[in-house]
């Protein structure tokens, strides 16, 4: 059985409360929020104590920590907790800061205790399957991926403010998952963004429509667009292409209803936003993360992932803000 301390009691915090709950070798024994009121009513729900931090990360019958704070204690959380000696799953982005997260992947290095970056998506069962059939080469060689995400709504200006910005925030799930895909960084990043939804983004700096090219050194292609408006629900689509075919995700609607009238065909929206569509692929997470510390294997989705994601969005920022590609192995 997994001890399991959780920092944060947010909304991402919740979620992962009961992936760790419901799985049937995790036991969730503390949980630790910056709003105490927050951490006592998550931990009273699961059986679980309130504590700070500090406590989870000193107690020694704590064996994993899952972090699930703000981004600006991801780095300082996980480092300690490394040095503490317990398995760590923290949540995206390591941090907002390329080089600070730089600077955490070599202090871990050096504590060698597990670390999972929590990019999620690549624990969706049909991104799953369709990164399957593609290793073993079910379409033949690889040749070209497009990535379409789209939010149903934008943010609250609040959290614009403090979430690095669209590359950082949201297109940063994509670039991971066209790694996850293409099984190898791209050599550029082109990326170009806009302010059409929301003009308060906009004055805060950042943009909420973009599109990011990538470019690698064998001559494959890879597309994302983001906005963060999509009328009609959640969008996520994936198409990859190969020598002898290709392979597509097409988006999960609310109900699998079809009506045929005489005035046509209907069927439902997608679902409405992440938790829904990706709530599954939050357990399958946690359940990954539990197997490999069970059976001392690799993480599938490592401190370096997490870094090379980050390094990626950095690059599309800097590209969108100067209109020229980057090189990604100078950021790296």
């Amino acid at each position: 059985m997994i001890n399991v301390g959780l920092i944060g009691a947010g909304r991402i915090g919740k979620v992962h409360a009961t992936a760790i709950s419901q799985h049937t070798g995790s036991k969730l024994v503390a949980v630790a929020d910056v709003i105490e009121s927050n951490a006592s009513a998550l931990a009273d729900q699961y059986g679980a104590k309130a504590c700070s931090a500090e406590q989870i990360i000193s107690n020694p019958a704590i064996d994993a920590v899952l972090i699930a704070s703000s981004t600006d204690t991801h780095c300082d959380l996980i480092e300690a907790a490394a040095s503490a000696h317990k398995a760590v799953l923290c949540e995206k982005p390591v941090d907002l800061n390329l080089e600070r997260a730089k600077a955490c992947q070599a202090q871990v290095a050096n504590a060698g205790v597990p670390v999972m970056i929590g990019l999620n998506r690549r624990f969706d069962r049909n991104f799953a399957a369709v990164q399957s059939a593609a290793s073993s080469g079910e379409i033949g060689t690889l040749e070209m991926l497009a990535i379409t995400s789209l939010d149903p709504s934008p943010p609250p200006v609040e959290y614009v403010r403090v979430s690095g910005g669209l590359f950082r925030d949201m297109m940063i799930h994509d670039l991971d998952m066209a790694n996850f895909m293409m099984r190898d960084l791209p050599k550029t990043i082109t990326a170009v963004g806009s302010c059409m939804v929301d003009s308060a983004i906009g004055a805060e700096g950042d943009v909420d429509t973009a599109v990011a090219t990538l470019s690698y050194a064998d001559g494959r292609i890879a597309t994302i667009r983001n906005s963060r408006r999509a009328a009609y629900g959640y969008d996520q689509r994936l198409e990859l292409l190969g020598s002898e075919g290709m392979l597509q995700v097409e988006n999960v609607s609310e109900t699998t209803v079809v009506k045929s009238t005489a005035q046509g065909v209907t069927s439902a929206k997608p679902m409405h936003f992440f938790l829904e569509r990706y709530m599954d692929a939050y357990h399958a997470e946690w359940a990954a993360f539990a197997d490999a510390l069970d059976r001392g294997t690799d993480m599938p989705v490592t401190l370096a992932d997490g870094v090379n994601a980050l390094a990626m969005a950095e690059a599309a920022t800097r590209s969108s803000e100067s209109g020229r590609s980057v090189n990604l192995q100078d950021l790296l």
